[in-house]
């Protein structure tokens, strides 16, 4: 799916819609949101554990989230640029 499909599904979806830009390595320690994520990774990667287990994606992959979701994410030296939808 390309980015303009994507962001047209979230919007039809009930999504807000932004875009999330980290430009270097960094960590966000563990945390939860009080809405749902649907997002899709634009350029460079991000690791999210969560569950138990861990899962890198990159450019072109889409995750979901739940609210209320434990959590931390991960990027590399890169960073990363990630379509994010939000829905309380």
């Amino acid at each position: 799916m390309d980015t303009h499909a994507f962001e047209a599904e979230l919007k039809r979806d009930g999504y807000d819609v932004m875009t999330n830009t980290t430009p270097g390595a960094k960590v966000n320690p563990e945390h939860s949101h009080p809405f749902d994520v649907r997002a899709m990774v634009i350029k460079g990667a991000m690791t999210l554990n969560r569950d138990g287990g861990s899962h890198t994606y990159r450019p072109g992959e889409v995750f979901t989230m739940p609210r209320g979701c434990l959590h931390y994410e991960s990027y590399g030296a890169e960073g990363a640029v990630v379509l994010l939808g939000r829905k309380f």
